[in-house]
């Protein structure tokens, strides 16, 4: 008789938190890449920040003050720069936190259960 190998199924359970997780990481990247297109780093108190050129420390706080000094204009051209080279194996969380211009990022609500697109 043939074994039978069946695929284990995720449980429904732990499907919104590993949305959680991974979009809380690929919104901490696309933080850190606005705060070093931005240039941020420039007036940023932090040494390491200004040496690599690129922001090393809270990329939250750093592009929250920052983005007062960035026009819409700019913050919306990165991220037309940003969507045109995420690529197409990239799953919803991550598009779901590239989908945001900079500023969005600081909004009361970053993404509901009915946005995960969970079945």
């Amino acid at each position: 008789m043939e074994d039978i190998v069946l695929r284990k199924r995720k449980s429904q359970a732990k499907v919104p938190d590993d949305f959680a997780a991974r979009f809380a990481a690929e919104k901490a990247a696309v933080q850190r890449h606005y705060c070093t297109v931005f240039e941020l780093w420039k007036g940023c108190a932090r040494k390491s920040c200004r040496r690599a050129r690129a922001c090393t420390g809270d990329q939250n706080a750093c592009l929250q003050r920052g983005l007062e000094h960035v026009p819409q204009r700019v913050q919306q051209a990165a991220r037309r720069r940003l969507l045109e080279t995420t690529p197409a194996s990239a799953g919803p969380p991550e598009r779901t936190a590239r989908e945001f211009i900079p500023c969005d990022f600081y909004r009361t609500v970053l993404f509901r259960k009915e946005d995960m697109h969970l079945t």
